[in-house]
């Protein structure tokens, strides 16, 4: 048994090698900080795998790295108990089930504070990521704000280069409710209170995805994902509950007056993105472990940044989708579409039905700009299943959907620079007047032609 509490990343990475040796990758041998790590990570993807990463030895920061825990979404299932067949109902029955923080007087997290004169982020462990990026940035870093009134917090990822000695150049882009919170210490003319977590327990950070309610805590929703309460500690100045096991937070405030120059950086699209709100993070303490390691998401459209980002959206759009039409049998959002596109197999049980599911989703999801519904013998995981039904089923004169000027995402390159953008439904189900038997090989000679292979050697 580990020596670490269950809510540590390093509780996960020791049990987790010890379980799943193939699926760690150790490396040992110097590593450079400037794009090794991204460089590792695309050489796997290449070869159609997804191993995590500990480098132990990365130059230029002093700390081991850890990355692409979410790049497989079963090892994501994993950390939830269960398959990844099963991902979306695991995500949601824990999430559904949460718990209020357990506040601490202390923990690894507040074995060093730095504060004042003595912050410095360049000892801060950063990495560079692409070659086009502007600087080293922090991909994992999930800001925490909390409602001046209620307490009630919001997590949310935000990348970060340093800006000063003390300050950060950062991005609300999304414009969420960390954006809200921002805009209502604006309005009392006051800074907004902030921390930062760099390096949670992995479902910490899958629980910073998740989509809430303006008022709702992903707090508790991480306490649920884990089956007990987040353990926290306050930050010294502001008093801002934070992970208790975390390896580094910074706490300070983000000026709403305050505008620095930021990006570009290498995001989810799989293009470098200089959009952004260019908001100025001043650092007033850094608390870390004294080994602190690093705890790294890859950037650009790796599928670690979707999966982290896409599971708890998922979760949430399938249990609605499923719940208004049961027959829904599948719902997957493509690695090749970044975030927006998504898939859709069904049992169609009358004619508009499909048209019906595809606006329910482009309705509830404003990343998707893209819904392919398919018949449920389609297996939508593979993109090359999904391009067959809609060359062999879909009509373009009367399958298509087409909506304009609906919110979209702010980093969609092709969007407008208000960031709307139009939506499309293709309807690549076979309908009731279609004529067809799909060919098939029985099981009995498959089972054959994989023994004859198999004495092939």
């Amino acid at each position: 048994m580990s020596q670490y509490h269950k809510q540590d990343v390093r509780r996960f990475l020791a049990d987790y090698q010890a379980e799943h040796p193939e699926d760690v990758i150790t490396i040992d041998r110097p590593v450079s900080d400037d794009q090794d790590a991204t460089a590792l990570i695309w050489n796997l993807a290449d070869k159609g795998q997804h191993q995590m990463l500990h480098l132990k030895n990365v130059s230029g920061i002093g700390a081991e790295v850890v990355c692409n825990i979410f790049a497989s979404r079963d090892r994501i299932a994993h950390l939830l108990g269960s398959t990844a067949d099963k991902l979306h109902e695991a995500y949601q029955t824990r999430s559904n089930k949460p718990f209020t923080p357990e506040l601490l007087e202390s923990g690894p997290i507040t074995e060093v504070i730095i504060s004042g004169d003595d912050v410095d982020l360049n000892t801060l462990p950063m990495l560079k990521h692409f070659d086009t990026d502007r600087a080293k940035y922090i991909t994992s870093g999930i800001i925490i704000g909390e409602h001046p009134e209620t307490g009630a917090g919001n997590l949310s990822y935000h990348r970060a280069m340093i800006h000063s000695k003390n300050s950060l150049a950062t991005s609300l882009h999304s414009r969420g409710h960390l954006w809200r919170l921002m805009n209502m210490a604006k309005e009392k003319g006051k800074p907004m209170p902030v921390a930062m977590v760099i390096g949670g327990h992995p479902l910490f950070m899958i629980a910073a995805s998740a989509r809430l309610a303006f008022g709702e805590d992903e707090r508790d929703v991480a306490g649920g994902l884990m089956g007990e309460p987040l353990q926290v500690v306050r930050t010294p100045k502001y008093g801002i509950r934070v992970p208790a096991h975390a390896e580094i937070v910074l706490e300070g405030v983000i000026d709403p007056e305050a505008h620095v120059e930021e990006g570009p950086f290498g995001e989810f699209t799989g293009y470098s993105s200089d959009r952004s709100t260019n908001n100025l993070f001043n650092v007033e303490t850094i608390m870390r472990r004294r080994d602190a390691m690093l705890v790294s998401v890859a950037g650009g459209n790796s599928a670690e940044h979707l999966n982290l980002g896409r599971v708890p959206r998922e979760a949430e759009v399938v249990e609605k989708l499923k719940a208004r039409f049961p027959s829904i049998t599948a719902v997957h959002y493509p690695s090749s579409g970044t975030h927006f596109h998504a898939y859709i197999a069904m049992n169609q049980t009358r004619e508009g039905e499909a048209r019906q599911v595809m606006l329910g989703l482009l309705g509830w999801d404003q990343y998707l700009k893209n819904v392919v519904v398919v018949d449920a013998d389609v297996d939508i995981t593979k993109d090359s299943e999904v391009l067959w039904a809609l060359a062999t089923h879909f009509q373009p004169h009367k399958d298509v959907v087409i909506i304009e000027g609906l919110p979209g995402n702010a980093l969609d390159p092709s969007a407008s620079g208000i960031g709307t953008t139009s939506r499309m439904g293709l309807d690549a189900t076979r309908g009731p007047n279609f004529h067809g038997v799909r060919a098939r090989i029985s099981d009995e000679a498959s089972a054959r032609a994989a023994a004859l292979l198999k004495s092939a050697g």
